[in-house]
């Protein structure tokens, strides 16, 4: 296990890991998605006109649609399938009818699941100048920092910094990007609260982040890849996560609550 993953481990095994942890990741009850005015009555609309095509058309409008169907990803790009397969939307729209407008109606504005609030809620921390030094917008005004300084914008606008100057090649978007010492600090965060499943996927998407060559980099500048991940990683047993921790020495797995402590020791 590196040196900064077990001082993570132990953070989280024997210390009030979660309390603190709390200040990067402040969980609230999400609020319901909300539809326009305008939505809802063509939507209600239409279930009432048992207009099957009208009421999948509307409802592909929103963010979420109000039953889970592996054609509707389809369909949301390419809007134009709709009148060349009737088939597949007289099937959707008979099972829409089957529920009934008022539980579409409550499917579609359903709470963000909350591991989608995570991204933001870090990059607000960072925002906080939780790290001790000057948080950057712009890219250009991050690549000319002569002191230690941090890059925090969209997720569009540092990969783009990471593979117009790093040559990253990954399409996985970019968290964190610092400069520390004259050397930069690139990472991928993640909070992962389960074993198995998509959380593993989660864990192996910002491990193949740091795994990532930067041979093609524009910058003279050492760059050191990491990942910063919180949550169920840590728990010491015989999860896949906890044995690839202990397993691979070389690679900097650590917790956003001492990453202060890393940037300053480089």
């Amino acid at each position: 296990m590196n040196i900064w993953t077990k001082i993570s481990a132990e953070l989280a095994q024997q210390r009030n890991y979660l309390d603190e942890l709390y200040k990067v990741y402040p969980i609230t009850p999400n609020l319901r998605r909300e539809i326009s005015e305008k939505n809802e009555i063509a939507i209600r609309q239409a279930f009432e006109d048992r207009n099957n095509e009208k009421l999948v058309m509307e409802l592909l409008k929103l963010e979420l649609f109000p039953i889970k169907d592996s054609y509707v990803a389809y369909l949301r790009k390419d809007k134009k399938a709709i009148k060349r397969n009737p088939q597949t939307i007289n099937r959707i729209a008979g099972n829409l009818f089957q529920m009934g407008i008022e539980e579409i109606i409550e499917k579609c504005t359903e709470p963000k699941e909350t591991n989608r609030q995570m991204g933001p809620m870090f990059k607000q921390w960072i925002d906080k100048g939780t790290l001790g030094a000057p948080v950057i917008k712009n890219g250009d005004e991050f690549l000319n920092c002569n002191e230690n300084c941090i890059f925090n914008s969209s997720d569009a606008e540092m990969q783009k910094f990471a593979k117009k100057y790093f040559g990253f090649k990954r399409e996985k978007g970019i968290d964190f990007i610092a400069k520390f010492n004259n050397k930069y600090v690139i990472a991928e965060t993640k909070f992962l609260t389960d074993f198995g499943g998509h959380q593993n996927g989660q864990f192996n998407d910002a491990v193949r982040t740091m795994q990532s060559s930067f041979e093609e980099k524009k910058v003279d500048n050492e760059i050191i890849p990491i990942a910063i991940m919180d949550g169920v990683l840590y728990i010491q047993g015989k999860s896949k996560m906890y044995r690839y921790l202990q397993e691979h020495t070389e690679q900097i797995i650590i917790s956003s609550l001492i990453l202060r402590e890393f940037l300053y020791s480089i």
